[in-house]
């Protein structure tokens, strides 16, 4: 290599790097992200800013370019009480199997169904079994490739002001009938999303004593495990 060469350069003269400002709002946003559960009751999200937070999801990296995802938009008043009532459902189950953590876990809030502006179900589409690029040994990557999208989508919404949750509790095959979806296509997500009260400073399951957050030096290694 020579000293002219740019991967040789400090990160900001990189050809390629973004702009210093650029760069620190990608890091805040990644930051400032949160699960979130209270929204503005009756608050709405303007159709151009949901279609760019669509975009955004639809951009995300998809492992064989399979583009496993599809994201269903709730609007039918009885669909979303339909979610709810499966979310509440699952949510006693998951009570009853914490045993001595029941109550506490009752007394958390896990979802915002009813008071979000609006309600996306993300699933994986059918027709995926073909696509063997990168899921011969590791059948799940299209699960993965779905998490991508939705990231996408969380910190587009981020950086828009707008809050989301997403909600995992609920049976998938009774959502999946819910909603008539054919076979081999599978829920993965309910998706809360819209403007929210605030942003709190740490995760809302530290703020209510659920858990706390681990540091990265315990999540990282060299080498081997």
């Amino acid at each position: 290599m020579t000293p002219s060469d740019p991967t040789l350069a400090p990160l900001h003269e990189r050809p390629h790097a973004f702009a210093a400002d650029e760069r620190a709002a990608i890091y805040r946003v990644i930051g400032e992200r949160r699960d979130m559960r209270r929204f503005v009751p009756g608050a709405t999200v303007p159709e151009d800013v949901l279609a760019r937070l669509l975009a955004a999801a639809h951009a995300g990296p998809s492992v064989g370019l399979m583009q496993p995802w599809r994201f269903v938009r709730i609007t039918s008043p009885a669909l979303r009480a339909g979610i709810h009532a499966l979310v509440d459902e699952e949510r006693g189950a998951t009570a009853a199997a914490l045993d001595e953590r029941a109550a506490e876990f009752l007394r958390l809030k896990v979802e915002g169904i009813r008071e979000c502006a609006e309600l996306l179900v993300v699933a994986l589409r059918e027709g995926r079994e073909p696509h063997v690029f990168g899921r011969r040994t590791m059948p799940h990557m299209d699960l993965a490739s779905v998490a991508c999208a939705i990231q996408n989508l969380w910190l587009a919404a981020r950086a828009e002001g707008l809050g989301m949750g997403w909600v995992s509790l609920f049976e998938p095959d009774a959502l999946a009938d819910l909603l008539g979806m054919p076979p081999g296509a599978e829920p993965v997500a309910v998706l809360c999303l819209g403007p929210v009260p605030a942003f709190p400073d740490r995760p809302a399951l530290e703020l209510d004593g659920w858990t706390t957050a681990r540091p990265l030096a315990d999540f990282v290694t060299e080498d081997g495990w």
